[in-house]
């Protein structure tokens, strides 16, 4: 079991990120349009460095839903490799088998 603490600091980042998602999105969008004028681009680029550092989606750490285990992560289950070695072991993973030959 990860720490509490690790746990909720990356719960405020997802939420972070959520709030921010559309001002980053919109000031990116203008960084990298080469069309407009170079001054407008440098004030996006500043302002996008004066947003919090955590509302960057790149923060974020995948982890575990049961445990908080950063490490050894499956996107698609959302599980850490111990917990879903456990739950296939128990047949709680619909369509997953142990491997047997």
């Amino acid at each position: 079991m990860a720490k509490t603490s690790s746990i909720e600091k990356n719960k405020r980042r997802r939420r972070l990120v959520a709030r921010f998602a559309a001002k980053r999105a919109k000031l990116k969008a203008i960084v990298s349009d080469r069309s407009k004028p170079m001054d407008e681009r440098f004030r996006a680029q500043i302002k996008l460095a004066e947003l919090p550092r955590n509302s960057s989606k790149t923060r974020v750490r995948n982890r575990c839903e049961m445990t908080g285990r950063a490490r050894g992560y499956y996107r698609k289950v959302r599980l850490s490799r111990n917990k879903l070695r456990e739950l296939a072991a128990q047949g709680l993973i619909p369509g997953m088998v142990k491997a047997s030959w």
